[in-house]
């Protein structure tokens, strides 16, 4: 019986297996601390103009409102505006492997 000795070298491997992964562009935007923080501030942001009222001992009653929603929802359109921009530079600091 002969055996053949075939020899791969380290840089062939590497170059076959190169070929065949492409590498994630960045990691999938609900699995981020962006996103959580954007979440949860969000949400409290919510429960706060909820509970939030102008004589401070929370009924909600007889006075003014004092967090109304127009301001909590630009608060949170805001808060949207500077996560998209967030992601947007996260993406813009990887490389594209695309070449179409």
């Amino acid at each position: 019986m002969t055996s053949s000795n075939v020899e791969t070298s380290r840089h062939d491997v590497a170059s076959v297996n190169s070929a065949a992964r492409r590498p994630a562009e960045t990691k999938a935007a609900f699995k981020t601390t962006e996103f959580i923080a954007y979440v949860v501030i969000t949400v409290a942001i919510l429960i706060a103009s909820l509970v939030a009222d102008g004589n401070g001992n929370g009924d909600n009653g007889s006075s003014a409102d004092y967090f109304r929603a127009d301001r909590a929802w630009l608060y949170i359109t805001l808060l949207t505006i500077g996560y998209m921009i967030s992601r947007g530079l996260a993406k813009a600091g990887t490389r594209s492997t695309d070449h179409s």
